[in-house]
């Protein structure tokens, strides 16, 4: 049988994940798959790297959470995303990663374009969580 949360225990879960992330995160995207899990290191090329607003997550609402202000950064390299990560603001701890599709692929995160150039502009556009009873 699995436990099933209030919507408030819910939104809390959500709310937790950026303040334990802490403000000035930071969003990695590589080429390739990714790690069998966050403790593992990166694989692949990363292709950018950019930090994220001192707020960036807004408030959980009906158990999800989205992305709050400018997600933006410069291509640092050239090559197709495959995977994310969202690491501390040393860049050292990873504390999410998931896949990266273009828009209507069902990745993790989605890009207009996973495409990526040095030197190119990616934004990201949305970006949420959520969370469901188990």
């Amino acid at each position: 049988m699995a436990f099933q949360y209030s919507q408030a225990v819910q939104n809390a879960q959500l709310n937790a994940f950026p303040s334990t992330v802490g403000a000035s995160a930071k969003l990695q995207i590589y080429t390739g798959a990714q790690p069998s899990n966050c403790a593992a290191a990166a694989t692949g090329t990363k292709l950018v790297e950019m930090a994220l607003p001192s707020t960036w997550m807004g408030s959980a609402a009906s158990n999800s959470i989205a992305k709050s202000g400018t997600w933006s950064g410069t291509g640092l390299a050239a090559g197709t995303a495959g995977y994310f990560r969202i690491v501390d603001s040393t860049g050292a701890t990873c504390h999410l990663q998931g896949s990266v599709t273009a828009t209507g692929g069902g990745g993790d995160m989605t890009l207009d374009n996973t495409s990526i150039a040095s030197a190119q502009t990616v934004t990201i556009s949305s970006f949420s969580l959520a969370r469901g009873n188990s």
